[in-house]
């Protein structure tokens, strides 16, 4: 398939999620500030006060990146997720994709885009909001931009995985809820490792979202649990399996036979 066909089908996947994205902006974009802003005024403001300073830092400068990461992760792989089932399900345009000639890469890339856009537009949103409750100062703008581009490709595949395999608006939602929260919400977002017992800072390490937002905050406070070469490989590992994943998928047509 020529090059300039491969642009035109990538062009037009990303531009239906985008679309898409924009027509439900409600849903889409708005719940994520929403919540942060509750999340800033309660874990930021009114305990934050309390607790005063975590690592020499402010609370609510500390949780900053966290609450920005978090709603990266989440907004990244639901839009993918919600968008590649809708299109196996209901609108069946995925079919259409299928029998056309473009390559399982094209396919890939131009659904998880919209996640990247998704998830970059929402945290940058959050950021925003953040101006309200505090100043939080950017010791690596490029890290931060790095972090926050990986972040939102890495959880896009995984909600091209997801998108893949589900059978159900269930299925969609139940790695989500039961997974991605969790481990999300154990990460780092609010505290460092440093303050829980030695056999669960043994645990965290475990998890890889810890990596994401410890190197996301090294970003803004230049200041890590772990080394920032650390937190970049687990990314790079993650997105390269996420990907090999998804291409076999596409390729073999697991889970998107009906």
């Amino acid at each position: 398939m020529p090059i300039e066909k491969q642009l035109v089908s990538f062009y037009t996947i990303l531009r239906k999620g985008i679309v898409r994205i924009m027509r439900i902006w409600p849903q889409t974009l708005l719940p994520s500030v929403v919540t942060s802003i509750l999340y800033f005024a309660v874990f930021g403001s009114i305990l934050g006060s309390r607790i005063g300073e975590l690592n020499g830092v402010p609370y609510i400068l500390f949780v900053v990146p966290g609450l920005v990461m978090l709603a990266v992760i989440t907004n990244s792989y639901m839009d993918v997720a919600t968008t590649f089932f809708v299109s196996k399900f209901f609108s069946r345009n995925i079919d259409e994709i299928l029998v056309s000639p473009t390559p399982p890469s094209v396919i890939i890339a131009g659904f998880i885009a919209s996640g990247v856009v998704r998830g970059m537009l929402v945290g940058t949103m959050v950021l925003i909001v953040s101006f309200f409750f505090a100043l939080p100062s950017v010791a690596h703008p490029f890290v931060v931009l790095l972090f926050l581009f990986l972040s939102s490709l890495v959880f896009a595949l995984g909600g091209l995985v997801n998108g893949i395999y589900a059978k159900s608006f269930d299925g969609v939602s139940i790695v989500p809820t039961f997974v991605l929260t969790p481990l999300v919400y154990l990460g780092g977002v609010f505290y460092s490792i440093h303050s829980l017992p030695p056999v669960w800072q043994t645990v965290s390490l475990f998890n890889p979202i810890f990596y994401l937002i410890n190197g996301f905050r090294y970003g803004f406070l230049g200041t890590s649990d772990v080394s920032l070469l650390t937190c970049v490989l687990v990314l790079l590992v993650l997105m390269l399996v996420l990907l090999g994943i998804n291409v076999y998928f596409i390729k073999k047509g697991l889970g998107l036979k009906q």
